[in-house]
């Protein structure tokens, strides 16, 4: 008979997930991450697989339990459409500038160490990547329907041009976490939702 699990799962992928995030993918070894996790490496494979598969549970409940409940929050009929958009820049913002790690975003860092030659993370990254544009695409048109987003632009367009932005501050976050430099990224971007 099988014995039960001697861990709380939730705490040990928080353990990974902060291992991965800080020295990326390539720099954990599985040693790094038995220590983090407080397991021994036999039950680390026993319980999530080998690294990889560890990685992508880890990134998923990254996902889970940052962006996707950021979006689910925001989404909030009660909140204006332009309201959420800014408060989801918000969040992001503070998130880069009070990090002394400068880990920047997960997602980000998965789809740029990985991506290129690991398609299974490329697209684990991609569609997270995409969930925030429909997210910001959803936002907009809501804004755009109620007049408070200029509609000079698509919808689509503009969900694009703010993802962009969003990958930028998370990336110059990692090198030059400068609350000017971020605002400055981010300013002209929400001036451009304003109606003309």
């Amino acid at each position: 008979m099988a014995r039960p699990r001697a861990f709380d799962e939730n705490e040990v992928l928080d353990a990974a997930i902060h291992c991965f995030w800080t020295r990326g993918y390539e720099a954990t070894s599985v040693r790094d991450l038995a220590s983090s996790m407080g397991l021994t490496g036999a039950s680390l494979y026993n319980a999530f697989g080998d690294k990889h598969a560890l990685y992508e549970r880890a990134l998923q409940r990254y996902v889970d339990e940052s962006v996707a409940d950021r979006i689910r929050r925001l989404e909030d009929p009660a909140i204006a459409p332009r309201v959420a958009i800014g408060a989801f820049f918000d969040e992001v913002m503070e998130r880069s500038l009070n990090d002394p790690d400068m880990k920047g975003c997960m997602v980000v860092n998965a789809a740029v160490e990985l991506g290129p030659h690991d398609p299974h993370m490329r697209a684990a990254a991609g569609r997270t990547l995409g969930e925030i544009e429909a997210f910001f695409r959803r936002r907009v048109a809501a804004g755009q329907k109620d007049g408070a987003i200029g509609a000079d632009q698509t919808a689509e367009d503009l969900a694009r041009m703010l993802l962009g932005v969003l990958l930028g501050i998370r990336v110059l976050s990692r090198i030059r976490p400068e609350r000017a430099l971020l605002e400055g990224v981010l300013r002209p971007a929400l001036a451009a939702l304003e109606p003309r």
